[in-house]
């Protein structure tokens, strides 16, 4: 039987430990566990920890932790994301997807054509419910870590501070992806559903990013990250 898989946002040890309550709610209300039952938590260290629960009640769930096991490493080619911001469905498949092909690291990017607009009040929001899109996925892919989910930037702002061996700008007139060398660290730009106008993409390449395609057809905003990262993988990841 599969054990219940949850990320903790705390250290963990062997020992016995109340959970919070999201997990909590989520152990004892959605999946109706009882004591006895197994579970396998992780808190982002790259370990995991296997244990059962030791009491199940309306206002507290225990666990005993037994056994800590190494997890699933992350990908030798750690990868910033840097995703154009869209709208509601489509932010949130592009952040799960990401993560569920081992991006280390997204920053949502502010660009002329983007059709959000975020107040202080509604960025908040937005990055809390990312966040837990990326915890989500990473529960449910087997990751032992979660991507790190950045506040929104300007893409100025953006293209001046990420650093990384080999920095891509994504655009349909371009040499190939596979026509770059192996590199240790890598940095995607991805535009919003409107695109990249040639003034941001002439910026991006003053910043030291090279245009890179995927193929004669223009992807979505939401497919040109899942496309881009299996490639990525494939070429000089764990893929």
């Amino acid at each position: 039987m599969r054990l219940s898989r949850l990320f903790i946002d705390a250290p963990l040890s062997l020992g016995e430990h109340a959970l919070p309550e999201a997990q909590a709610h989520y152990l004892s209300r959605v999946l109706r566990l009882n004591v006895g039952a197994g579970v396998q938590l992780f808190d982002g260290s790259g370990l995991e920890y296997q244990g059962e629960l030791t009491e199940v009640g309306k206002k507290q769930v225990r666990v005993q932790l037994t056994q800590c096991l190494p997890g699933q490493p992350d990908s030798s080619l750690s990868i910033h994301l840097g995703q154009g911001l869209s709208r509601g469905e489509r932010m949130d498949w592009a952040i799960q997807k990401a993560t569920e092909l081992g991006v280390n690291a997204i920053t949502p990017i502010i660009s002329e054509r983007c059709e959000v607009r975020l107040s202080d009040e509604r960025a908040d929001k937005r990055l809390v419910h990312w966040r837990q899109i990326a915890i989500s996925a990473s529960e449910q892919c087997g990751r032992s870590t979660v991507p790190v989910i950045h506040p929104p930037l300007s893409l100025s702002e953006w293209l001046h501070s990420v650093e990384a061996d080999l920095k891509l700008v994504l655009h349909p007139v371009a040499e190939p992806l596979a026509s770059h060398e192996k590199p240790q660290s890598l940095a995607f730009l991805i535009g919003p559903e409107g695109g990249l106008n040639d003034a941001e993409v002439l910026q991006a390449q003053g910043a030291g990013f090279h245009s890179a395609r995927l193929g004669p057809r223009v992807l979505r905003t939401e497919t040109a990250p899942v496309v881009a990262l299996a490639v990525a993988q494939h070429l000089w990841g764990d893929m």
